[in-house]
């Protein structure tokens, strides 16, 4: 069998495989490919009879690497035909009865097709090249979303790299002796108050592994992402993780609409044993443990509080540091709330540029509204949404009605189904 000679080719697999940590077998599959997409670039400008090659035509082609010797064959599938039609696909039964007589027609063979080593020529070199290149990215953007795929929505250790226009870029592992793998840390999910020098390391949370052929990273991590606080308390508090204590909520404003105002990060903690401060054990003995995870963000402000069944105490409790006097529950329904403080607390409660209302909002699901105790007119706010919800009952009760007719209706065509089956027997 004839062979193309490639020199080195054992070294140059050993050194792609280190260089890029990709199992050999990876990258003999890829520069297989590669040749055949070179041969097909041979072919097709060999093409003197003006054939027409469509996408699938190299199909029955394939390349066989001969390691050792260095080299590599081109070997094509024929089906055994009693009149040829095209010789790349078929050949006759006579040619082949005279190296093997037991072959009949409709049978398969393989054949050495490999052009002679000068033949092969310098644009199918390049084109291997090219394709080579293009398999090997492919098969690396592979095994990364395999090694990460089960790793959205972990925290990982990364490194800082460089930057690329807004983006910086990072390198993260999946385990212990595992190589790096380069991440994105876009703009919007970066810390105002990180320092993203050369070589720094950060805990940062894999938010999503993409898929496809998108140049770049293809890991998006995160520094601004509410999971990265959680994973923090989880790690630093043996409650959380011996499931004593749970996290129930958080709301977290990592990048604040204003330079003026400081990322901030309200979580809501619960417990069933009566004997555990669940507050408590997440801020530790004269703050330890919640301080751990305060130098991690690079000094955010966290409020942790207790969280409730009742709507009115978990909203009086997710508006710390303010204290409230009294939180009335004007809508439940679209879960609207006033909630009365004194004139002293008003600017607290609300806090710099309305954070503290609106992280608190965001922990509760309930629309709150901070009221002057002092200047609130129960009555007339009273009115106000009773005058509301009359002007939404018409459309609800009409909801209703229509549901229930939709119901009825789903009922009578069933009972007809049962009916006609019933005569049908």
């Amino acid at each position: 069998m004839s062979m193309v000679t490639l020199s080195g080719l054992k070294e140059l697999i050993e050194s792609i495989s280190q260089e890029r940590n990709l199992p050999r077998v990876a990258v003999q599959a890829a520069i297989r490919e590669a040749l055949i997409k070179g041969y097909e670039r041979y072919r097709r400008a060999q093409n003197l009879e003006r054939r027409q090659f469509d996408e699938e035509y190299f199909n029955n082609f394939e390349v066989e690497l001969d390691i050792d010797g260095e080299g590599f064959r081109v070997l094509s599938t024929k089906t055994i035909v009693d009149t040829v039609s095209n010789t790349d696909h078929q050949i006759s039964l006579d040619e082949v009865q005279q190296v093997a007589p037991e072959a009949q027609l409709g049978d398969s063979v393989v054949l050495d097709v490999t052009p002679d080593q000068g033949e092969f020529g310098r644009m199918a070199a390049m084109q291997t090249k090219q394709v080579l290149a293009q398999k090997l990215r492919d098969q690396q953007r592979q095994m990364v979303q395999e090694e990460f795929q089960d790793l959205e929505g972990t925290v990982l250790q990364a490194r800082v790299l460089r930057f690329e226009r807004q983006s910086a870029v990072l390198a993260v592992t999946s385990g212990f002796g595992q190589s790096e793998v380069e991440a994105e840390l876009p703009k919007r999910e970066q810390l105002p108050n990180d320092n993203y020098r050369a070589n720094a390391t950060f805990k940062v949370y894999l938010k999503k592994v993409s898929q496809g052929q998108q140049r770049g990273p293809q890991l998006m991590v995160s520094r601004a992402d509410a999971g990265l606080v959680v994973y923090l308390f989880a790690n630093e508090v043996p409650e959380i993780e011996d499931e004593v204590v749970r996290i129930v909520a958080v709301a977290r404003e990592a990048n604040p609409p204003s330079r003026y105002v400081g990322p901030r990060t309200k979580i809501a903690v619960d417990t069933l044993d009566r004997d555990v401060d669940p507050v408590g054990a997440c801020i530790g003995a004269r703050g330890s443990r919640i301080q751990v995870v305060v130098n991690e963000l690079r000094g955010e402000k966290i409020d942790v509080i207790r969280w409730s069944p009742d709507p009115a105490t978990y909203i009086a409790n997710a508006l710390s540091p303010a204290k409230v006097d009294e939180v009335r529950l004007m809508d439940p329904e679209s879960r609207q709330t006033h909630v009365l403080v004194a004139e002293d607390q008003l600017s607290l409660a609300i806090g710099k540029e309305g954070q503290n209302v609106r992280l608190a909002a965001r922990l509760t699901g309930w629309k709150i509204d901070i009221k002057d105790q002092a200047k609130y007119d129960q009555e007339a706010e009273d009115i106000k949404f009773a005058a509301v919800r009359a002007q939404n009952q018409p459309q609800n009760d009409h909801d209703d009605r229509s549901n229930r007719e939709d119901k009825m209706e789903e009922e009578l065509e069933l009972e007809e189904d049962r009916f006609d089956s019933r005569e049908e027997d």
